[in-house]
């Protein structure tokens, strides 16, 4: 009973096979067919060689929300050289809470102004990377998923120890202050703070040694990211007036980063700058020095990166085999039949012609076998 109800249970299998086999005797070939197959199957290892490689590639999806944390510390990472000396030079930052946050966490390094030719071409190639930036964001997504392969984007040291006396001040550090709107200062003298503001002593500077020409190596929010390039890194200012004033503003956007190679909460910013000469003279009032302004938004951007899932590459393998295979088999039909068509017009042609030269000779041949009758039967007559 077992052997009878797997007979029929075989026997049903055989019924339902949607791929039925034609013996190879029934199967005729052709070099036209031949030719087509190869084209087709190379055309499919080409697609799907293409397609793995779309597979591997991955995107980057953002999503926009409201930023609801309101409480934590913002993280600024600074790296300037200004074109003064250590001791007549002062950082500090002052937010719209009137909270003055001291230069602790910043250190002052003499060092020289002056970059050497490596340390030019790492500008100059900076520089060109920041342009193509402000042209095609899609760039800023090729560093998220890279990172430039670890790189550092710092400025590179010197590679000779020059006798060159120090003439500027490398400030560099970084510092946590309030997620609120703030400015930070650099400017003539150490900064002190008192209960109705602050201010700085620039009182034993002199008027001629104020020179505000700067270098920023390095301006960023939040984590530190290594590999991702800033609005600001490489920015290079000079100035030959002693009263100047620069002014940055900056709007901070809180973001963040998910992809295969970090996990991070950084920041990305926009800026506008400004500059201008201070003449209390012509109405240009204010303090000579470096003053980046900044503002946070509200809104929180995560990035992620995106892969391809696995079933949906398989799909479009699928679609990609299937669909060669069956536009190649039906354009290979069609011009069969073409060929076909024009062929048998050709035949049929030439069978005519044919057929019409026998029917001629038989008429000849129908003449010539009565004319002689006719003539035998004159002498019997």
């Amino acid at each position: 009973m077992r052997r009878v109800s797997r007979k029929k249970a075989l026997s049903l299998v055989k019924e339902l096979d949607a791929f039925p086999k034609v013996s190879e005797s029934y199967v005729e070939t052709s070099a036209t067919g031949g030719t087509v197959s190869l084209i087709a199957f190379g055309a499919m290892a080409l697609l799907a060689i293409l397609e793995f490689f779309v597979y591997r590639d991955t995107w980057m999806k953002y999503e926009y929300e409201v930023d609801k944390d309101f409480s934590s510390k913002l993280r600024i990472n600074i790296d300037v050289t200004v074109a003064m000396k250590c001791q007549h030079v002062g950082a500090d930052i002052l937010d719209l809470a009137e909270t003055m946050i001291t230069s602790n966490g910043l250190q002052y390094e003499p060092v020289i102004f002056d970059l050497t030719p490596q340390q030019r071409l790492w500008q100059r190639t900076l520089h060109l990377i920041q342009s193509r930036l402000r042209e095609e964001h899609a760039l800023q997504e090729v560093l998220y998923k890279t990172l430039l392969k670890g790189s550092p984007t710092a400025l590179p040291p010197r590679e000779d120890a020059s006798v060159e006396p120090f003439n500027a001040c490398r400030i560099h550090g970084h510092v946590y202050v309030n997620k609120v709107a703030g400015n930070l200062h650099i400017t003539v003298g150490k900064p002190i703070h008192h209960p109705q503001g602050h201010a700085h002593i620039a009182a034993f500077v002199s008027h001629e040694t104020y020179n505000f020409s700067h270098r920023i190596d390095h301006l960023s929010f939040g984590e530190e990211v290594p590999g991702i390039i800033n609005p600001l890194d490489g920015t290079e200012k000079i100035t030959h007036n002693n009263n100047q004033m620069f002014q940055y503003f900056i709007t901070v956007v809180p973001t963040k980063l998910n992809t295969y190679k970090i996990s991070a909460d950084t920041h990305q910013f926009s800026v506008t700058e400004r500059e201008r000469v201070i003449n209390h003279a012509a109405g240009s009032h204010g303090v000579s020095g470096i003053f980046v302004k900044y503002d946070t938004s509200s809104l929180m951007v995560t990035v992620s990166e995106q892969h391809m899932p696995l079933w949906q590459f398989l799909v479009r393998l699928c679609g990609i085999i299937g669909g060669i295979f069956s536009t190649t088999g039906m354009l290979h039909g069609l011009v069969g039949v073409c060929f076909d068509v024009i062929c048998c017009r050709f035949k049929l042609g030439v069978y005519r012609l044919r057929e019409d030269v026998p029917q001629h000779n038989q008429m000849n041949n129908l003449n010539n076998h009565q004319t002689p009758l006719l003539a035998d039967n004159d002498p019997q007559e």
